[in-house]
C-alpha cells in the first residue's frame, strides 16, 4: 500500500494479547498521544507504523506480513507493526528513550551521580539509531510520491533525517510530546550524541512542539551548531535555516474533544464508579489528582502539601479527602518502581499521622481504570496538577471539561499547559510545597460561583483545539 499520509510512533492505535482460549485479540491502545493521534486520524486512511510491544504483538506482525505486512481491521485506518528485535528495541526504548532523553528533557538527573556515558551507554545508542532506522525504512517503503509524514515523540528524533535521506520527496513533520532541555542541560548529552539528535529533527520540514518554551528551547540548541540559524517568522518561533534546507518551527497545544469527552464521562460505567466514590467520600469536599507514578510528575510532593494543609488548618480533618490515582508506570526501570513505593509510603504516613476510625485522608489506587478517573474528575473540587516539568498535561484539560460543579485547577507553571491555562488556575512553583497547600486551601475555600466561572473559562480554553484540529493545523504547516 503506498500511502499518501503516515504516521509513525512507538506505540501504536492498538495493542494485542489472547483471550482465554489462546486466541490472538486486539484492544484499544492507551496513553495521551495515542488517544490524541487516534482521534485525530479516525475515518481517514492514513497509514500507522508502529513497533510490536509484545509476544502477542509480533505474532499479530508475523501474520500480517505472510499477506503483505498490513494489519486491517484493528483500527480505523491500516496498521503496520514493526518486529524489532527484542534486544534492540530494549536499548532504544528503555536505555535510550526513557532512561536518557526523558531524563534530559524533563531535567531529572540528579547530576551529582548521572548521567554516565559508558560503553553501556553507546551500546544502547547504537541501539538507538537501529531503532530508528527500521521506521525510517518502513516509512520510505510505504510512502507514495509526495506524501505527508507525522512522525512522533522522543523515541524517533533521528527518523525524520534518516526518512529525508531515504524519501527527498516526502514532506515530513515531526511533533514532541515532551518538553525540550535549554541548552546547558541538553549539553549534559556527549556531543555527537547531541549533534545528530539535532541533526535527526532538523531532517523534518516542520517540527511542532506542544508550547513556544520548548520550540524556543530546541531553536536555542539547534543554533548552537555551526552553520544553523534562526530566522524570525512573525510571532511564531520561527525557521532554522542550513544550507540550502530549512525547517519550521509550530506551536500545536493539543486540547480535548469535548462534547466525546462529555458524552464518554456520562456513561454507566463512569456513573457506576461515581456512586461508589461519592459514598466513600461522603460530605467531605474532594482533592484529586490523576497521574502515572513517573519522576516528573511530582506526586510524592503532591502529597507532601495536602499533609501541610492538614497540618495548617485543622478545621479541615474529617472534611477533605484526597484521592490519588497513581498508576504504576516503567516497572522495568528501578527508578520507577521505587518511587512507586515511595508514594505509597507518604501516603500511608500522612493517613497513619491525621486519620481516624471514621475518616482516611488519602486514598491511593493504582490499577489503571479510565472510568474511574473519569468520576473522579466529574466529583473534584480540586484538581492538583504539579508537574516539575511536563509536555502539556491533559488530565489538567480533561477535569474542567467533565467537571459536573466547577473545579478550582491547581497548576505547576512548569506544565506546558500553563501557557494556555494559567490565567484561570491557582498556579504553583511545583518544588514549593507550602505555596502548592495554600492554593490546594485557597481551591477548597473558593466561592462556588467563582469555581464554576474559572472552571467554564478552562474548560473552554481546553475543547478549543481539539485533536482532529491540531493535526490539521500540522498537515497545513507542512503544505
Amino acid at each position: 500500500m503506498a500511502a499518501d499520509l503516515l504516521v509513525a510512533s512507538n506505540r501504536g492505535p492498538v495493542s494485542f494479547g489472547y483471550d482465554g482460549g489462546g486466541r490472538l485479540v486486539s484492544r484499544r491502545g492507551g496513553g495521551g498521544l495515542v488517544s490524541g493521534l487516534a482521534a485525530a486520524t479516525r475515518g481517514s486512511q492514513a497509514l500507522w507504523v508502529c513497533a510490536a510491544l509484545s509476544d502477542a504483538d509480533r505474532e499479530a506482525a508475523a501474520r500480517a506480513a505472510a499477506s503483505g505486512g498490513l494489519i486491517d481491521g484493528a483500527f480505523d485506518a491500516p496498521l503496520r507493526m514493526l518486529d524489532i528485535p527484542a534486544d534492540t528495541y530494549d536499548g532504544a526504548y528503555n536505555g535510550i528513550a526513557n532512561s536518557v532523553l526523558w531524563f534530559v528533557n524533563h531535567m531529572l538527573y540528579a547530576t551529582p551521580t548521572a548521567p554516565v556515558f559508558d560503553s553501556a551507554f553507546r551500546l544502547q545508542w547504537d541501539q538507538y539509531v537501529d531503532y530508528n532506522a527500521a521506521f525510517a525504512e518502513a516509512l520510505a517503503a510505504d510512502a507514495a510520491a509526495g506524501a505527508a509524514v507525522l512522525v512522533q515523540d522522543y523515541h524517533l528524533l533521528l527518523t525524520p533525517a534518516m526518512l529525508r535521506a531515504l524519501r527527498p520527496d516526502l514532506r515530513i513533520g515531526h511533533f514532541l510530546h515532551t518538553p525540550w532541555a535549554p541548552p546547558d542541560y541538553f549539553g549534559l548529552l556527549p556531543d555527537d550524541v547531541a549533534d545528530a539528535l539535532v541533526a535527526g529533527l532538523l531532517g523534518a520540514d516542520h517540527a511542532g512542539f506542544l508550547a513556544r518554551r520548548w520550540a524556543d528551547a530546541f531553536a536555542a540548541c539547534a543554533v548552537t551548531r555551526e552553520g544553523i540559524r534562526l530566522e524570525p517568522d512573525g510571532e511564531r518561533p520561527g525557521r532554522l535555516e542550513r544550507g540550502d534546507r530549512s525547517t519550521g518551527l509550530g506551536v500545536h497545544p493539543l486540547g480535548v474533544d469535548a462534547p466525546e469527552l462529555v458524552a464518554r464521562a456520562q456513561q454507566d460505567d463512569v456513573v457506576e464508579r461515581l456512586v461508589t466514590l461519592r459514598d466513600g467520600v461522603g460530605d467531605c469536599q474532594v482533592v484529586v489528582r490523576i497521574d502515572r507514578t513517573e519522576l516528573s510528575k511530582n506526586i510524592v510532593r503532591g502529597l507532601l502539601a495536602f499533609r501541610a494543609m492538614l497540618s495548617d488548618h485543622p478545621e479541615l480533618h474529617g472534611r477533605v479527602v484526597h484521592l490519588v490515582f497513581a498508576y504504576p508506570s516503567r516497572g522495568d526501570l528501578p527508578e520507577y518502581r521505587a518511587y512507586t513505593d515511595e508514594v505509597r509510603a507518604t501516603a500511608q504516613q500522612i493517613n497513619a499521622e491525621f486519620g481516624t476510625a471514621a475518616w482516611e485522608p488519602i486514598r491511593i489506587y493504582v490499577s489503571d481504570d479510565y472510568p474511574r478517573s473519569l468520576a473522579a474528575m466529574r466529583l473534584a473540587d480540586v484538581l492538583v496538577v504539579n508537574p516539575i516539568r511536563d509536555g502539556m498535561n491533559l488530565v489538567a484539560k480533561e477535569g474542567p471539561i467533565v467537571s459536573d460543579d466547577g473545579v478550582a485547577l491547581v497548576l505547576s507553571r512548569e506544565a506546558g499547559a500553563y501557557a494556555e491555562l494559567g490565567s484561570d488556575a491557582l498556579v504553583v512553583n511545583p518544588y514549593d510545597v507550602q505555596t502548592t497547600a495554600a492554593a490546594m486551601y485557597a481551591g477548597l475555600t473558593m466561592d462556588p460561583a467563582k469555581r464554576r466561572w474559572r472552571s467554564d473559562r478552562l474548560a473552554h480554553v481546553a475543547g478549543s483545539r481539539p485533536p482532529q484540529q491540531w493535526i490539521a493545523d500540522q498537515l497545513a504547516a507542512l503544505h
